[in-house]
């Protein structure tokens, strides 16, 4: 009720009056629902009587909420300079917005057209998108990737994989990867590769066409692995303090720094993965897989703080939530911002600006501290040996001493 949230009968009156009156109780209810502090509910509502002062005196009846919206964002974005009271400000409008959605989540409004997606479009990318995550259990954020690199594939040669030839494969390949890096490059083979491959495996393409994709060179093992030292992984979680969301950003950094998880298991964690009786959780990793891991005492800790004094109360399963309305489970996205965000608190200049460089430096640290390769491989869960000695370089100190000086050479 709007009694709960605004105290001014004036304001309440203006809303129950006008082209709102019909729904602004239940908004106003929903908003609570959603997250919304008292203090935000009252604004957003204070701003939306503003907005239907707009509609009524611009002539919109409550049966035209749409296009007195749609006419309000207009003479908001056509307003150059000033103060002009004829038209909403951009409070109002936002506030607005928000209304609009509110309405077509209840179904008091029909939802906007969308425009034709790209699978719309590219009906074949709908079908390898499924494929994908059928057979190979490929994650929607690297189909993504995917995609943007295939509708462009699929602009330049159709999407008839028979008239696809080896010479136009990797004419494309190679002109779209000139701008970028060898990272990039090696991502475009494989979008390509993949796509190929399920054109050669649904009998769209002759068979074994993805092997004429040229490989971009890359030397394992050539590069160090870029980790944030030791102390500057602690003042990092250390700057998890004295602000209202302290407790989820610790729980998620830990999680994070101890057990080198991604940004992207730590977002798809539920409740159910805990099992706190035998101190372990499970992890749904890359390719579908689930594996058990063990819950340190400090990171449970963490997160038992976290679910009792710093968990919204959000009915979903995954653990970790936002804290700013409308709630919902964090994503991956979510994720890399709190390690951002810790980063700058902390003042540590990382050498990724993500939650990667966390999974990076648990692996140093683990090694540093006289864990076997194999082991850190299994805590990481990498299904390759090479890609954990990618980690053996890390101990610059020791690798001095061993170093051998070049014959008839003085040493440095």
């Amino acid at each position: 009720m709007l009694e709960t949230y605004l105290d001014s009968p004036v304001t309440r009156q203006r809303l129950r009056t006008g082209p709102v009156a019909d729904h602004i109780d239940a908004f106003a209810d929903w908003l609570h629902l959603q997250g919304y502090k008292p203090v935000s509910i009252h604004n957003l509502l204070t701003a939306l009587a503003g907005w239907a002062d707009w509609m009524a005196a611009a002539g919109f009846p409550p049966q035209d909420l749409v296009p007195g919206f749609q006419a309000s964002r207009l003479a908001v974005v056509e307003a150059q300079r000033g103060h002009d009271c004829r038209r909403p400000r951009r409070q109002s409008v936002t506030a607005a917005t928000i209304f609009i959605r509110f309405l077509r989540q209840q179904g008091a409004l029909p939802l906007p057209v969308a425009p034709p997606s790209t699978c719309d479009r590219w009906p074949i990318l709908g079908e390898f998108r499924s494929w994908m995550r059928r057979n190979r259990g490929v994650t929607e954020t690297t189909l993504d990737v995917y995609q943007g690199i295939l509708v462009g594939l699929l602009e330049a040669l159709g999407d008839d994989g028979y008239t696809y030839s080896a010479e136009a494969l990797r004419t494309f390949v190679i002109n779209r990867a000139r701008p970028h890096g060898n990272y990039r490059a090696k991502s475009i083979v494989v979008a390509v590769r993949s796509f190929v491959r399920f054109l050669g495996v649904t009998g769209r393409c002759p068979v074994g066409m993805e092997h004429a994709l040229p490989g971009f060179a890359s030397w394992q093992l050539v590069s160090v692995p870029r980790f944030l030292a030791a102390e500057d992984v602690e003042r990092v979680i250390g700057s998890c303090d004295g602000y209202a969301f302290a407790l989820r950003d610790r729980a998620v950094l830990l999680l994070l720094a101890r057990l080198g998880l991604r940004a992207s298991e730590v977002a798809r964690l539920k409740f159910t993965d805990v099992d706190w009786q035998n101190g372990t959780f499970t992890v749904s990793g890359k390719g579908r897989r689930q594996e058990s891991l063990p819950l340190p005492h400090e990171v449970g800790n963490a997160l038992l703080l976290y679910l009792k004094q710093g968990r919204p109360a959000l009915h979903v399963p995954e653990l970790f939530t936002t804290v700013l309305a409308p709630l919902h489970a964090m994503t991956r996205a979510d994720v890399t911002h709190v390690v951002r965000a810790a980063l700058l608190r902390a003042g540590v200049k990382a050498p990724i600006n993500g939650a990667h460089v966390l999974r990076h430096s648990a692996a140093t640290t683990m090694l540093r501290q006289g864990a076997s390769l194999a082991g850190v491989g299994a805590v990481l869960r990498h299904r390759s040996a090479m890609t954990t000695a990618h980690y053996s370089k890390v101990d610059f100190t020791l690798l001095s001493e061993i170093a051998q000086p070049w014959p008839e050479v003085s040493s440095c």
